[in-house]
């Protein structure tokens, strides 16, 4: 007989257990709208998906301050920090150029826009045109502000109202830096407490975590049922495939291509341990189209199953969530030449390169929730002389491609978050088996 309180029992590891979730739910999601059950998901479904990613949000906010002000104590001195950081910002503005980059070249090689024929062109930003108006017009407001609007808005006033919100996500990542460097700089016998107390913080916080993936496969199946439901019709999608296929093909480029090659030349990682350790929050990104939702999964993967030190994922990974965009900037990039060739521009390369610098930019603004990516290309359309209204030619496919670039914004983070621990020597073998390995200790 086994003892007692430990028995090893066999368990589905974690990605196949979301992969199951998510086959279930596209298929129940196909055959409910078949049979005209759009009632019956949205009232006794989607709800259940909705809890998920709000038990998720819930903990991004406490997460990122448990987490970062521990990370910053246990870096020692602010030489660390300053070194830290500055490779953590440089490398992700090279990641987004480069995934920007990536994105004109596929645009313009592929060249979907002239597969729009002006008639359809005419009718679906006629049938979008109320939406688009209103995105327009909050862009416009944005980019009304002063030029260093973006600066002031990185200083909370009030750090409460800044963490009742997770939009507000880098005021909150400014002020607990903060109060690292103020933690860093007094006495250490009187920091000790501080610092204990954010360390068993930290640690309840990621228990927290996996208490609530054991619920990602319920979760992850009502997303996906109550996504297919509601996504708009067949003549649509057909309409846009052309261009649909080239962001995802500039987002394969980005997953499958450039981040292992980038891993293994700088890390020595290998493909199978990187997309091991960071596919099921790849698939959770997926499902959720949330960069700020998926963060606990994330921080938890690449500290566990990457092997990089918890004083890297908890400084690296919330600021990626904030400012590193990958996936967003390259989609802005595709979106924006396709929308100026459906209507029959030619795009000089001063002009592309500006997209590339504006695109840049936005990325740092963009929230990391669902659907933020929309307002940024507004003004990435501004600044290249392409009609604003033309964003009513994407909204038919935005769905399923945020969810595919919210994926390449958080392997973009990971990968970013090994290679500055691989160059600060916080780079080690992944922890030995956790909770969704093949056995788990059930008490």
């Amino acid at each position: 007989m086994s003892d007692w309180p430990y028995i090893g029992v066999m368990k589905l590891a974690l990605h196949w257990q979301i992969l199951i979730g998510m086959a279930a739910g596209v298929a129940f999601g196909l055959l409910a709208a078949n049979l005209g059950w759009d009632g019956f998901i949205s009232d006794w479904i989607k709800p259940f998906g909705t809890i998920f990613i709000n038990m998720l949000k819930l903990i991004a906010i406490p997460l990122i301050i448990a987490s970062l002000i521990t990370g910053v104590a246990n870096l020692g001195d602010l030489s660390d920090l300053s070194s830290m950081g500055g490779r953590t910002v440089g490398l992700y503005l090279i990641s987004t150029v480069l995934a920007v980059t990536i994105g004109l070249i596929t645009v313009n090689v592929v060249a979907p826009g002239k597969l729009i024929s002006e008639q359809t062109r005419e009718e679906i930003v006629t049938a979008y045109s109320s939406e688009a108006d209103s995105r327009v017009e909050k862009a416009m407001m944005q980019k009304e502000s002063g030029p260093l609007q973006a600066l002031i808005d990185v200083v909370p006033s009030n750090i409460v109202s800044a963490a009742s919100s997770n939009r507000n996500m880098l005021q909150v990542i400014f002020f607990v830096m903060f109060f690292g460097v103020g933690l860093l700089l007094i006495d250490k016998e009187k920091a000790a407490p501080v610092k204990a107390f954010f360390d068993g913080l930290n640690d309840v916080i990621l228990k927290l975590v996996d208490l609530i993936m054991l619920a990602a496969p319920v979760g992850v199946f009502a997303l996906l049922a109550s996504l297919v439901v509601e996504s708009p019709s067949a003549d649509l999608f057909y309409a846009l495939l052309g261009y649909a296929g080239c962001v995802v093909l500039g987002l394969g480029l980005m997953v499958f291509v450039v981040y292992p090659l980038v891993i293994k030349s700088l890390t020595g990682m290998g493909y199978g341990q990187f997309f091991n350790g960071i596919g099921p929050a790849q698939l959770l990104a997926f499902s959720t189209s949330s960069s700020a939702a998926t963060l606990p999964l994330t921080m938890e993967r690449v500290t566990e199953h990457m092997g990089v030190k918890e004083e890297v994922t908890s400084f690296v990974l919330p600021i990626g969530a904030t400012i590193n965009m990958d996936g967003t900037s390259l989609y802005q990039a595709i979106a924006a030449v396709f929308i100026a060739q459906a209507f029959g521009m030619e795009l000089s390369l001063g002009t592309q390169l500006g997209i590339v610098v504006t695109a840049t930019l936005a990325s740092i603004g963009s929230a990391a929730v669902p659907g933020a990516g929309m307002l940024m290309l507004v003004i990435i359309l501004a600044q290249a002389g392409i009609p604003e209204a033309g964003i009513a030619l994407i909204f038919a496919v935005d769905r399923p491609l945020d969810m595919c670039r919210t994926v390449v914004n958080v392997t973009g983070d990971a990968t970013v978050a090994t290679i500055v621990a691989k160059s600060l020597g916080k780079l080690g073998a992944p922890r030995p088996k956790n909770w969704d390995d093949n056995y788990a200790e059930v008490a």
